[in-house]
């Protein structure tokens, strides 16, 4: 076992020592009062220019965010050319929306709200109504993936007084344990992230329940095989129906590839097909949360094309704007749309920058980029690069407990003992330190860091997840500078 070398960048981590910390003058609130951040003056395709002169290697994409590389040139025409028509509006359609909407549609191969739309394009009186119309998309446009979760939960709810008869009972939520939606306080209760969660709790709903994730490093038993695990998480599923209610149950809601909570975990096989069974049996919808792993970022447009199920609602974001603009949303399909057109004919939520033109440019322009080129080809054979790589340079090191993902979403988990499993004491915070060694003249790279991986509290791993194009010189120093920071930090 290799012990934490607590140096320079573990006491940088350690958010509550101010020792010899005085920030630079900002006006801004950052997470860490004081510590101020350099500035960012110049970014060009994998890397950011620092006001120390410090060149990034932006390795995780800031948070899985950056799809296609900084300062593609077509997203900033397409930016500027909606500027020229119109910024802003409030009640109406722009090109720029209606053109996203269609392309995302067109990328579910009709799998996702084929007939119907739920449009940013009409209000009511009231101002927070929003009419279903075919002239208008199906897509729920927003500017951040916590804002999506909030919405899906509402689309979820409604559903169910629009079905006939409805089913007003229907208000509760089943997600899963290590997980996480987002920070408004709904997105929050249903994630499942201890740590997270801690200060708010109070504040949170209690009609939302969580069950075990399917995370087969930690959660198989010795001996078990993958169809003995998928049927007991299903049967935990189904037990967790049984004990709030099957007949209150909105929807069962998980992200396909687990991202920050637990460092892109992907589900085992026939995982989801079980799980989406369990719901269909007890007449619950199926939410995915693929703000993180989606569009693209797993080596397909859509996270569930490789689970063999569709979901009745489904949450986009991050890479959906590549980092130009702030843009989440919601694709729904068929039967929710059926029955709210059936019904009411619109859709109870608002927001006043929903479907903002400027951003649905921006993300219809990354979409393009996406799509039109052969980047989930090269998401797929870069992630072959990238995982043989990573297995070679720390496969074997004492600390290195698992390195997993899928396509361009990679996590690597740290361990105290590689045998056990044991994980680190959460207060050496070692995936903090990893990060903050790579902010320092020699290592240069960005990495995203998270904790709680073991049970919410306890665990560390960090997230790789560069831009689609990345090329195979990208790859190799990127594990390069990675493994270099490690060693440096977790010395063997």
């Amino acid at each position: 076992m290799a012990p934490l070398i607590v140096g320079h960048s573990t006491k940088l981590a350690q958010t509550g020592n101010r020792d010899g910390m005085k920030p630079r003058d900002s006006a801004l609130l950052h997470r860490v009062i004081y510590q101020t951040p350099p500035n960012v003056v110049d970014a060009s395709g994998n890397y950011l220019l620092l006001d120390t002169g410090q060149r990034i290697l932006d390795a995780a994409g800031g948070a899985a965010v950056v799809s296609i590389g900084h300062g593609n040139r077509h997203v900033k025409e397409a930016i500027i050319a909606q500027l020229n028509q119109v910024a802003f509006c409030y009640g109406f359609g722009s090109s720029g929306s209606e053109r996203l909407a269609r392309l995302l549609i067109e990328t579910t191969k009709g799998r996702m709200s084929k007939a119907f739309i739920v449009s940013s394009g009409v209000s009511n009186e009231s101002g927070y109504s929003w009419c279903l119309n075919e002239a208008h998309s199906r897509r729920f446009p927003m500017t951040k993936g916590s804002e999506a979760m909030e919405s899906a939960m509402k689309m979820a709810r409604q559903y169910f007084l629009e079905i006939s008869p409805p089913q007003q009972s229907r208000t509760r939520f089943i997600a899963r344990k290590e997980s996480y939606h987002g920070n408004t306080l709904g997105a929050l209760a249903m994630s499942g992230h201890v740590v997270r969660r801690q200060l708010y709790e109070p504040m949170l709903t209690d009609n939302i329940s969580h069950v075990s994730a399917c995370n087969a490093y930690r959660g198989m038993l010795p001996g078990e095989t993958v169809s003995t695990y998928v049927d007991r998480l299903a049967q935990e599923l189904e037990n967790e129906f049984q004990r709030v209610g099957p007949e209150i149950v909105c929807a069962f809601v998980a992200e396909p590839v687990v991202g920050a909570a637990l460092g892109c975990v992907p589900s085992v096989k026939g995982y989801f097909r079980a799980m989406k069974a369990v719901c269909d049996r007890h007449g619950a919808l199926l939410i995915f949360d693929e703000v993180m792993c989606g569009i693209g970022r797993t080596g397909t447009l859509h996270a569930w094309e490789q689970e063999g199920v569709v979901p009745d609602i489904q949450t986009i974001g991050k890479g959906l704007g590549g980092g130009y603009v702030p843009v989440a949303g919601i694709l729904i399909n068929r039967r929710v749309v059926d029955a709210l057109t059936a019904g009411t004919g619109s859709f109870v939520h608002g927001q006043t920058y929903q479907g903002h033109p400027v951003a649905c440019a921006a993300a219809a322009a990354v979409l393009s980029i996406i799509t039109e080129t052969s980047m989930m080809a090269n998401v797929n054979g870069m992630s072959r690069l990238l995982f043989s790589l990573l297995n070679q340079r720390l496969g074997k090191h004492p600390n290195v407990g698992d390195i997993r993902g899928r396509g361009l979403f990679v996590g690597i988990e740290f361990v105290q003992d590689k045998a056990t499993k044991k994980p680190f004491d959460p207060k050496a915070k070692v995936a903090a330190a990893i990060q903050s060694k790579g902010h320092e003249p020699g290592y240069e790279i960005s990495l995203y860091p998270g904790n709680g991986t073991v049970d919410g509290r306890a665990g560390d791993h960090i997230l790789l997840a560069p831009p689609y194009n990345i090329t195979r010189e990208d790859v190799e120093e990127m594990v390069e500078r990675t493994a270099r920071v490690i060693f440096a930090v977790l010395k063997t």
